[in-house]
């Protein structure tokens, strides 16, 4: 019986060190010195249709975080229309790390979602290619029970990216955390900046 026990604590302590182990191993960012830029690329959930002016999530973070965060969200706008932007604002930003959430308007519009999918490729790519870390937010696909669409967990496990999967997905399922169907409010804003805060503690940034 002795021998059994021993056995099996040898066992529960195997499982618990994978676990931890396999917490640790995630995607790391680098870490942010204290004036470090981040920027906020997107469309209407960045530039924070829905809320007062200083309520957007860029505005948010940049409190609980400390840093700079330039807010770079375009109401409307398109992953094909991002990316023809994306050089332009990344030489003008000069940012340590950029937070990616764009695609909610291509899936609203029925546009090819391998499109969508290879234009916020190409924007990691040209991150990647001035070693500029990458946070990806991921976007409820078009379905009546919201869940994220699946090629944000693609890019993010292709390219080795912090993804931010169900948080959205899981705002717009609330009402109070709502300005509209597809936009959040001030308080839902606020969730999404904590959530960003969490991911980047995690993984080294802050």
């Amino acid at each position: 019986m002795g021998l059994a026990l021993h056995h099996w604590v040898k066992l529960a302590v195997a499982s618990l060190l994978i676990l931890l182990l396999s917490a640790c191993s995630g995607p790391k960012l680098t870490p942010l010195a204290s004036d470090s830029v981040i920027l906020a690329f997107g469309d209407s959930l960045t530039f924070g249709k829905g809320a007062a002016d200083g309520q957007d999530y860029p505005s948010q973070l940049a409190l609980l975080t400390g840093r700079k965060v330039v807010n770079a969200g375009i109401s409307g706008e398109t992953t094909a229309e991002g990316l023809a932007r994306f050089e332009s604002v990344l030489n003008q930003s000069a940012p340590e790390l950029i937070i990616l959430l764009e695609g909610g308007n291509d899936i609203l519009r029925n546009q090819d979602l391998a499109a969508t999918e290879n234009n916020l490729q190409s924007m990691i790519s040209i991150a990647q290619s001035r070693a500029i870390d990458v946070v990806l937010v991921a976007v409820p696909s078009k379905q009546l029970f919201l869940s994220p669409a699946s090629f944000y967990r693609q890019l993010a496990d292709i390219n080795n990216l912090v993804l931010l999967e169900d948080t959205l997905s899981d705002l717009l399922k609330n009402p109070a955390m709502k300005s509209d169907t597809v936009h959040l409010n001030a308080a839902g804003y606020r969730v999404l900046a904590e959530q960003v805060y969490q991911q980047l503690q995690q993984a080294g940034a802050l």
